[in-house]
C-alpha cells in the first residue's frame, strides 16, 4: 500500500509533521509485547511494573506497552508517599503498604490479563517513516496478537495523534468541516466494528453541531472556536478527540474536561475511529493515514470545502419526511 502524503507536509516550524500511533490488542500479554517491539526496533527493556514495560532508545523513542486498565498498575501516588518527618516505623509501615499494594496489583493484572487488551504506545513518527513502522503490525500478527473483529468482545482500536500542521482558528476550523463532512464516507471504508459502534469511545459529533460548522456564516476566533467545541462535545469518546489540542493550546482553560488525567496536552488531532484490525494482512496505520489524507485534502480545497459545506446545509435545512421520501426513491431505483 503506497503512502499517501498530506497536503501540507511541515508543521508551523517548518519540520515534518508526526504521527503517533495507539493500537490496543488481545492474545499478546505485555511482556511479550514489548519484547517484540525491542526484537523490531531494538533500545533497551525498562519494566516500570510486572505489566508495563517500556522500550527506550529506539530509533524513533520510546514505546509504551501496558495492560489496558489502571488496576493492573501500582498507584504513583501511594508509591511516592512519604514525610521527612516520618518516623523509621512509620517508614517501614509505609514500605509494607506499597509491597502488598504492588503484589495487589500484580495479581489484579495476572487475572485480567485474558480480558482486557494490550496498549502499545508508540512514540510520534515522521509521517513518511509510517511504511517502517507498519511492521510491527506484521509481527503482533505473527505472534499471535487479537484485533477487533477476533471476538464480539473485543471493541479495540487504532488511535492516531496527527501533529497539526498550524494552530490558527482558520486552519482548525477548515479540518474540522472537512472532517464532518467525511465522516459518514470514513465509517463506511472502516466497517466500525458493530461492538464499537455500540461502545462509547468513538461517537460521531451532534448534527447541530455539523450544522453550527458547516454554517458559511461561523467564523470564529480561536477561543470561540475551543469554547463552542466544549458546549457540544464534553466528552473524550468523540471519533476526532480535540481535547488534547485545546487543553495544548488553552492550558488555563477553565473548563475542568481539560485538566482531567486522561487528557495528555499535545498539538494533535486524536483521531480515534479506526478497528484495530489485525486479522487482515497488509492492514495497519498506513491504511487508516491514506483515509485520513482525504480530510486533510478536503480541508486544503478551500473552493471544494466550501461548495461542499453548502451542500450539507441545503440537504438537512430541507424537512425530515422530505429527505426521507428521497432517500427511499433512490434506493428503490438501485433495485
Amino acid at each position: 500500500m503506497t503512502l499517501q502524503a498530506p497536503p501540507n507536509r511541515l508543521n508551523s516550524d517548518g519540520k515534518i509533521r508526526h504521527i503517533g500511533v495507539e493500537i490496543e490488542f488481545a492474545g499478546l500479554p505485555p511482556r511479550d509485547t514489548a519484547l517484540v517491539v525491542r526484537d523490531l526496533f531494538g533500545g533497551e527493556l525498562n519494566v516500570v511494573s510486572p505489566h508495563r514495560l517500556l522500550v527506550e532508545n529506539t530509533r524513533w523513542g520510546v514505546f509504551g506497552i501496558e495492560l489496558d486498565t489502571q488496576y493492573a498498575h501500582p498507584d504513583q501516588a501511594l508509591l511516592d508517599e512519604h514525610r521527612d518527618s516520618d518516623s523509621e516505623w512509620q517508614r517501614h509501615q509505609q514500605q509494607r503498604r506499597v509491597e502488598f499494594h504492588q503484589k495487589t496489583r500484580e495479581l489484579i493484572g495476572d487475572m485480567v490479563a485474558g480480558f482486557v487488551p494490550t496498549e502499545l504506545v508508540c512514540p510520534p513518527v515522521p509521517w513518511n517513516e509510517l511504511e517502517d513502522l507498519d511492521a510491527i503490525f506484521q509481527a503482533l500478527r505473527d505472534q499471535g496478537a487479537k484485533g477487533t473483529d477476533a471476538s464480539l468482545l473485543y471493541g479495540f482500536g487504532l488511535h492516531l495523534n496527527i501533529e497539526v500542521e498550524c494552530t490558527s482558528a482558520s486552519y482548525l476550523l477548515a479540518m474540522m468541516r472537512a472532517y464532518l463532512l467525511l465522516a459518514h464516507w470514513l465509517r463506511d471504508e472502516i466497517k466500525v466494528d458493530i461492538t464499537r459502534e455500540m461502545l462509547p469511545h468513538a461517537n460521531p459529533f451532534p448534527k447541530e453541531y455539523a450544522l453550527k460548522l458547516l454554517d458559511s456564516r461561523y467564523a470564529p476566533d480561536l477561543d470561540t472556536f475551543i469554547d463552542d467545541y466544549l458546549v457540544h462535545n464534553a466528552t473524550r469518546n468523540r471519533e476526532l478527540d480535540l481535547l488534547p489540542l485545546f487543553a495544548h493550546l488553552r492550558p488555563d482553560h477553565p473548563h475542568e474536561l481539560l485538566h482531567t488525567k486522561l487528557i495528555k496536552p499535545r498539538p494533535t488531532f486524536h483521531y480515534r475511529l479506526p478497528n484495530a484490525q489485525l486479522s487482515q494482512p497488509g492492514w495497519g496505520a498506513v491504511a487508516e493515514w491514506n483515509r485520513w489524507a482525504e480530510v486533510e485534502k478536503l480541508a486544503a480545497d478551500s473552493v471544494a470545502l466550501r461548495a461542499r459545506c453548502d451542500e450539507y446545509i441545503a440537504e438537512h435545512s430541507r424537512p425530515l419526511l422530505t429527505r426521507l421520501k428521497d432517500k427511499l426513491m433512490k434506493l428503490v431505483r438501485r433495485r
